[in-house]
This record gives C-alpha cells, sequence and structure tokens, in this order.
C-alpha cells in the first residue's frame, strides 16, 4: 500500500464518457419506459428528453467544479471550499457512499432476477458471487476497470438499439398516426421520474484524480455522456410508444421485452441477457466511485486514514474498494429494490441541491477556473434539485 492516496493519471475522453453512459442508462431503462408512458402516453420521449434539459445545469455545475478540483472524492471538495465547513464535507462523503452502496445494491439485486431466468442458481448464491467478482475487478485498477465496464456498455447500446430499430420498423399504432393533444400535467409528472434516469453523470466528478487532462476532458465526458444517454432514451421510448399501446407499456413488468415480441414475434429473453449486462455495469461502476470517494474520505479524517491508501502495484483504493464491495453485497442480500432505489435517490438529490449552492458561493470569490458556466447556472441547478427532491418526498408522504 502507498501512503498518501496517490492515484495515477491514465484515463482518456473515450472511458470516461462510456463510464458515464454505463452508469446513466443502466438497468433502469428496461423498467422506466413503460412508466413513464402510463403518465404522458405518446409524448414520453419528450418527457425523457425534458428531463434531460433539467439535468443540464446540474451536469454543467459539475464541469466546472471538477476543472477547479480535480480529485478523488470531489463532492466533499466542493461542498467543503463552498461552504468552509469540513464537517459538511465529510457528511457529504459518506452519504455520496452509502447512497453508492445502496444503489448498487439494487441494481446487483434486479441483475440477478434476470440471470436466474436462464441460470439455474439461487439469488443469493448469484448476489454474493457477482459481487466478489466485480470488487475483483474494482480492486483489480482503474483502467481494467473502466475497459472492463465499456465492453457491457457496448453490450447495453447494440440491445437498445436492436428494440429501437424492431420498434420504429413494426406497424404503427392508432395514437402514433393520430396522436393526442399532450396532457401537460402528465407530461411534467412524467419528467419528474424521467429525471432520475439521468442521475449518474455526477460519478464522473470522482474519477477526475485518475483522468489524464481534466481541464479539458472532464467537461466534455460529462456532457457528451449526457447527450448520448439522452439521445438513447429517447431513441428507445419513441421506438415504444411508436409499436405498443401507451397502456400496455404502462402495464407490462418487462416494457422493452414487449416491444421487441410485439414488433419481430421473435423470443425477447435475449433481453434478459442485456439487462444483466446492464445491472453488471451499474454495479462495478459506484464500487469504483465510491471507493475513491472513501478514499478522500480518508485523506480528511484521521479516524478513516486507513482509507486513504492505494495499492502500489493496481494503483487503486483497495481497502475502501474491498468495504464498499462488501457492503454492496450485504445491501443486497438485505434489503427489496424498491427501498434501496428510494434510498438513493434522496439521498442524491439532496447532494445535487448542496454541490450546486456550493458552485454558486465559490463564484463569488472570483477564483479562476478552466472551464466556467454562467452564474445562473447553479442557481437553476439547485432550483431543479430541490423541486425533484420535494416531489419525491411528497411521494413517499
Amino acid at each position: 500500500m502507498t501512503p498518501g492516496g496517490t492515484l495515477k493519471r491514465q484515463i482518456g475522453l473515450g472511458l470516461l464518457t462510456s463510464y458515464g453512459v454505463g452508469v446513466m442508462v443502466g438497468a433502469g431503462i428496461y423498467v422506466l419506459v413503460g412508466i413513464v408512458a402510463g403518465s404522458a402516453g405518446i409524448w414520453t420521449p419528450l418527457a425523457f428528453l425534458l428531463a434531460a434539459l433539467v439535468a443540464l445545469p446540474s451536469a454543467l455545475s459539475y464541469c466546472e467544479l471538477t476543472t477547479r478540483m480535480p480529485e478523488a472524492a470531489g463532492e466533499v471538495a466542493y461542498v467543503e471550499a463552498g461552504f468552509g465547513r469540513r464537517w459538511l464535507g465529510l457528511l457529504v462523503g459518506l452519504a455520496i457512499v452509502v447512497s453508492a452502496i445502496v444503489a448498487a445494491g439494487a441494481v446487483l439485486r434486479g441483475g440477478v432476477g434476470y440471470l436466474v431466468t436462464f441460470v439455474p442458481v439461487a439469488d443469493s448464491v448469484a448476489i454474493v458471487a457477482g459481487g466478489v467478482l466485480l470488487t475483483l475487478v474494482a480492486v483489480a485498477g482503474a483502467l481494467r476497470s473502466l475497459a472492463f465496464a465499456a465492453l457491457f456498455t457496448v453490450i447495453e447500446v447494440v440491445g437498445l438499439l436492436l428494440v429501437s430499430w424492431a420498434g420504429m420498423t413494426a406497424a404503427p399504432v392508432a395514437e402514433w398516426l393520430a396522436p393526442p393533444p399532450p396532457e401537460m400535467l402528465g407530461v411534467i409528472g412524467a419528467v419528474s421520474l424521467c429525471f432520475f434516469a439521468f442521475i449518474g453523470f455526477e460519478d464522473l466528478a470522482n474519477m477526475a484524480e485518475e483522468v489524464r487532462d481534466p481541464n479539458r476532458i472532464m467537461p466534455r465526458g460529462i456532457l457528451l455522456a449526457l447527450a448520448i444517454t439522452a439521445a438513447l432514451y429517447g431513441l428507445v421510448s419513441l421506438a415504444a410508444v411508436r409499436s405498443v399501446p401507451a397502456e400496455a407499456l404502462a402495464s407490462s413488468a418487462q416494457p422493452l421485452a414487449l416491444v421487441w415480441q410485439t414488433a419481430t414475434g421473435g423470443d425477447p429473453r435475449f433481453l434478459s441477457a442485456i439487462a444483466v449486462a446492464a445491472a453488471v455495469n451499474g454495479v462495478l461502476a459506484q464500487i469504483v466511485m465510491a471507493a475513491r470517494v472513501l478514499l478522500g474520505v480518508g485523506r480528511r479524517s484521521r479516524g478513516l486514514s486507513m482509507l486513504a491508501q492505494v495499492g502500489a502495484r493496481s494503483g487503486t483504493p483497495v481497502r475502501a474498494s474491498l468495504l464498499v464491495g462488501g457492503a454492496v453485497i450485504l445491501s443486497a442480500l438485505a434489503l427489496p429494490v424498491a427501498a434501496l432505489a428510494e434510498i438513493a435517490s434522496l439521498v442524491l438529490l439532496a447532494i445535487f441541491a448542496l454541490v450546486n449552492a456550493a458552485l454558486i458561493a465559490i463564484k463569488r470569490s472570483g477564483a479562476p477556473a478552466p472551464f466556467r458556466v454562467p452564474v445562473w447556472v447553479p442557481w437553476a441547478g439547485l432550483l431543479s434539485a430541490l423541486a425533484a427532491l420535494l416531489a419525491a418526498l411528497a411521494g413517499l408522504v
């Protein structure tokens, strides 16, 4: 182990962007399209694109902050610099780690649900085996981890493009040929659901210390990942509502499998394999990110300094990765998917609000930055994060 926790700068734009796309697309797209169709109907693609615009200000805020402070545990540094309170930064860091653990636990548990449909193995065995394997990949090195994740991102994207092709070449439904005017209340309500589809770009901030040229690559990687994800969600949802009635999509537990079966008459089981690939990608991305956050927290806390060490050969935070991986396995075994997803979403929205508020405070100092956004951008990000957080809390009451 290397004291001081120095990470290797070896990640380029391609791997960073594929990492972001893999995190954001994830396994959620396989169910989210149907849920949104229940609210927005034929206008589901509009809801996804509007949600991308809502997420854009926060993404731009992260672009500036990653060039100001390109380090692991980015949000910890941003909040500490913005508010001048180390304890608040440490609290945010630990909250991010908890959020990542429960999010990865939810995706791991969901991916196992698809896996056992074609591999006869007990859920608990698959969760432990999958969690251990992905933790070892994360320990092996950032370059290897992101290359492994990039492979699964390609598999995800190919699967989604196949579903889109099937939906766009199928006979259109009546609602597509004569679309009703949009019910704006339904579309706006769907936007709050779609917003969660774009949570994930913030994970890139915690890889900034390992990016070769963060001043140039970080803003491009964040914005490219967001744009590609928005295009994928827009294309897939367009194909879905074109080929299958919105009511049928909303009532289906596997809406994209329904699109494939309706459009081609073929067996949709291959989508289960792609959903497993998406889950693998999502879990690995969260373990890699959360370990970097723990590394940054360990640098700032004497009590957690044992985590601020990097493997001399792997160049990764080994102890932090093993701790996160073990916690992910336990969360997947102990809690249902719905509870895990709710916890992760609420914590992330609160962090978005704090990060945007921190950038507002930092910009008042007038300190220069390699990449700058207008001051209204973090204000827009703050207000949209608070609005989404209130909507999510209202849904729980």
